[in-house]
């Protein structure tokens, strides 16, 4: 099992509503919706450059605006962060069954070490960070990294993803993927199966995904 993290496992993607329109507040603008949807699910350095461009400057430094983000988003994670409907029990399940887990997420390392408070360490046998990969969601990288770390062929894994970059990344790696949108709305695709929340998920269904793939 691959799990995403922002805007899958935990409702943290208003916590980066939170920053972002902060961060452009500081630059003396506001981040358009626009913007702010391209964000979801992009790597840190994409996301910038899509803030700098929205706001009309595009002169500004990514890394400096990622190092104000990454602080920023650090206190939120600290204050707390609320599970997605369903997440907990899933991955409770999932863990119960004894199915190696892993998280693949674009969030760095520090940021993911935080939300693991929330998560539980023990809850993956393996965590994917974006800032820990070569090329980053919708790239297939981080699944494919994912599944080798846990020993189990891609194929034979179900990603959980709520947004377009990640459901692209899933599928390009040759996962089963299980698409809960959260943001943004998802549309159909090929391979890909569609719930409104993981309150619907359960073994049997990721199973089932499986089942439905050549052996």
């Amino acid at each position: 099992m691959l799990f995403d993290m922002d805007g899958t496992l935990v409702d943290s993607e208003k916590l980066w509503d939170v920053a972002l329109q902060e961060l452009a507040a500081v630059y003396g603008g506001t981040l358009s919706e626009a913007a702010r949807t391209a964000i979801i699910g992009t790597s840190m350095a994409v996301s910038m450059r899509i803030v700098h461009d929205d706001l009309g400057q595009p002169e500004r430094d990514p890394q400096v605006s990622a190092d104000w983000i990454n602080a920023r988003i650090l206190e939120l994670f600290r204050d707390g962060l609320r599970w997605r409907p369903g997440a907990l029990a899933l991955l409770r399940a999932v863990r119960a069954a004894g199915i190696p887990t892993a998280l693949v997420t674009s969030s760095t390392r520090p940021l993911v070490e935080v939300a693991l408070d929330t998560l539980g360490r023990d809850s993956f046998d393996a965590v994917v960070c974006g800032d820990e990969v070569e090329a980053a969601k919708p790239h297939p990288e981080p699944y494919l990294t994912a599944a080798r770390l846990l020993g189990v062929p891609i194929e034979r894994c179900v990603a959980i993803e709520d947004s377009p970059t990640g459901v692209a990344s899933a599928l390009a790696a040759g996962a089963a993927v299980l698409a809960v949108p959260a943001e943004v709305p998802l549309p159909p695709a090929d391979g890909v199966h569609q719930l409104e929340s993981l309150t619907a998920a359960d073994l049997e269904l990721l199973s089932a995904l499986l089942g439905e793939r050549p052996a």
